[in-house]
This record gives C-alpha cells, structure tokens and sequence, in this order.
C-alpha cells in the first residue's frame, strides 16, 4: 500500500516536529486516503501549526489560472494564509518569522509548466534566505516516472512556467524536483525530503489506491492530466484549450474550425495511443467564452503509447494548415514577453519551425537524445525505482 510523504511522516517520523512552530504550503489535493486535508492530518496528530502558505489558485484551490491571490485568514483554523501567487512568490523572513520548519505538500500533474514546481523553488528560496529548513512530503507523479517527453528549457526562455531546464514530461516527483533545484541551482536551503514508500516508477495514479482531488480548476479530474502534457501549448494560440467546459485540456477547438474536417486529418496520421473525435462546445469562461466552438476531442486508446506534446504539435500544425486565415500564435505571454508558446516549450523554435512550414517530425527529432542526457544526469536525485 502506497503512503505519501504525508502518511510517513505523521505515522513514523513525527517526532522530527516536536517543539516546532510549523508552516505549510499546500493545497485541498494534498490529502491522505481517507481524504484528508494535510493541515487537519497534521492538526489531530498535535503539531503546532502557526502558518499556511498557498500556491496558484490559492489555499483553497479556487482561484482561477493565473489570477493573483491575496493573503488571508484561514476560516476553520484561523490561522494566516499567505500567497505564494500574489504580491510576492518567495515566502518572506516575516511571513516565516512563527515558523521554525516550513513543510511543502502538493499533488503535482509531472508536467514542467504546472507552477507549483516553480513554487517549491520560490519556497526553498525564500526558507534559504530565512534560515528556516523545508520538509517536503513526497507524493506521486500522476502519469508515472518513467516516460520522458519534450525538450528542456533554453537560456533566456525560464520563467515561472519554466523554472528548470527539465523536459515538458520530466518524469520526477516533487520531492525528487527539490533535490535537483536545491543542488543545481545553488539554493542551498535546509531540505529534507520525506519520500513515499511503496511508489514505484512505473505507477499511475490511480494505481496508488487514492482518489484524485482537482489539483485546479483546469485539471479536474485525474483524465484530464496526460493530454494536458501537450494540449496546455494551445494556450500558446488563439485557439480554446477547453477552459470553461466540462473537459478542459481535453477538448480544442474554436469558432472558426471545422471540427469534423479537423478529426478528419488527425486520424489520418494515424498518431499513436489517440483518437480524435469532433467536438462542439460553449466556453462559459476564458478564450472564445459564450461562442459557439467546434474542434476535437482526444480519446486516449493508449497511454503508454500516447505521445501528448508530439501529438499535440500535430493538431497545433493542423490547424495551422486547415485555418491559416484565422490561426495565430499569441504575441505575448503573462509574462510579457517572449510569447506564451515559447515559455510553454522553453525554446522559440518550435514554433518559428512551425511557421515556416517543418515537419514535427523533424521538429522532434533531437529529443530522444536530449531525454537521453537528462536521464544520465538526474540519477543521483532518483528516490525510487
């Protein structure tokens, strides 16, 4: 039976708190197998917790992509909750100042662009500065640890959605994260990693015995997590990545796309692991919100053999190709600049390949070695087989 770093810590190594003023940064998807939160696991096992710290979307992982979170009062506890997404991204020596261990506890999707890796480095940061040590209670990478997609991060493309020159699929576990961010990026905080025991690498999520709690608004449901992998570069283009449906990341399309002409060309390439199904849809919120949209849907027939940021350059490249009038990459990011599909990739070739009419074939080329180097050079921070 698989138990998060969670379980481990409060069932085996509690005594590593005692007499601390303790903090934590998490989310309501941090839970244990009876579902329940990491604050109030903590709580009725008698730790002095005196401070909560909350990521994108907030404490209550409510708050919409993106949108900046305030610093508030935790209504159940009282206690002070304060935002890692907001004014401020590094925890600061007063808001640490009743904290003598700060713990890190949040279900990751193992994709780079998913920002609470970059919260884990702004809060190792921010600990290190403090002189305060960081526990970070490990759990699962959802789409397992072994396969490994995308290129890394370019120098000059890190950003809050590229913090590490790690693939887009990096295959690792948070905890595994923090001891590479910590060693290559010279933090030199105080950490201590509390793994899991009995995650294997080749484990899903749903194989770990838990149920999935949203992680945020955009990945509902435990589904939705592996085309995310690749349809989140659709938020890099004018097209809907299905924000503000009931399948999000599972659905693109947009007003002016023949969704059946679009299925039509996917499955001719006859992409492994995947079928496309035309799809029509009505945003109630984000890109293209209250119009009527077609496009596609993608069945996964295959996860294993599913490549979602191959397949969906293929759909970015089609709909390229089938709606040249209307398609365009978006200038700009949240960011600033450079553009959003540029971050999301960490490189500006893709896309001006793209653009200039390459094959994604040849765009991918070169990714199995780049995967092949990353994987020899990450060995040492590797807590599972």
């Amino acid at each position: 039976m698989l138990q998060t770093g969670l379980d481990v810590l409060v069932e085996k190594q509690l005594a590593k708190l005692n007499r601390k003023r303790v903090g934590i940064a998490s989310h309501p998807a941090a839970v244990d197998r009876q579902l329940v939160d990491s604050a109030t696991r903590l709580i009725r096992a008698g730790v002095n917790l005196t401070a909560l710290f909350g990521p994108e979307h907030g404490y209550t992982g409510m708050v919409a992509d993106g949108a900046p979170v305030e610093n508030s009062t935790d209504t159940r506890t009282g206690l002070p909750v304060y935002s890692l997404y907001g004014k401020t991204k590094e925890p600061t020596p007063e808001m640490l100042q009743g904290v003598d261990v700060l713990l890190f506890d949040m279900q990751d999707v193992g994709v780079r662009y998913y920002t609470f890796l970059s919260t884990l480095v702004y809060v190792l940061r921010g600990a290190a500065k403090a002189g305060k040590p960081v526990m970070v209670l490990d759990r699962p990478n959802p789409i397992n640890g072994l396969q490994r997609e995308g290129p890394l991060v370019d120098e000059g493309f890190e950003s809050f959605i590229g913090i590490l020159p790690i693939p887009m699929r990096h295959g690792l576990t948070l905890g595994e994260l923090a001891l590479l961010a910590n060693r290559q990026m010279h933090i030199h905080c105080d950490l201590t990693v509390i793994p899991m025991e009995g995650w294997q690498r080749s484990i899903w999520f749903e194989a770990a015995g838990h149920a999935w709690v949203p992680t945020s608004p955009g990945i509902p449901r435990f589904e939705t997590t592996l085309p995310y992998v690749g349809t989140c570069l659709v938020e890099g283009t004018n097209l809907s990545e299905g924000r503000g449906t009931p399948l999000p990341f599972e659905v693109v399309g947009a007003p002016w796309v023949d969704g059946f002409t679009l299925a039509e060309k996917m499955n001719a390439l006859k992409l492994p692991g995947v079928i496309f199904r035309p799809y029509a849809f009505i945003p109630c919120s984000s890109k293209h919100a209250g119009q009527h949209c077609q496009g596609v849907q993608l069945h996964i027939t295959d996860r294993l053999g599913f490549r979602p940021v191959y397949t969906s350059l293929h759909l970015v490249a089609a709909c390229r190709e089938l709606f040249p009038a209307d398609f365009q990459f978006l200038t700009s990011s949240w960011e600033g600049h450079p553009a959003h599909f540029d971050l999301l990739v960490g490189s500006a070739r893709p896309r001006e390949q793209l653009n200039a009419g390459a094959t994604v074939e040849h765009i991918v080329s070169g990714w199995g070695e780049i995967i092949d180097h990353f994987e020899s050079s990450i060995q040492e921070y590797l807590l599972y087989q």
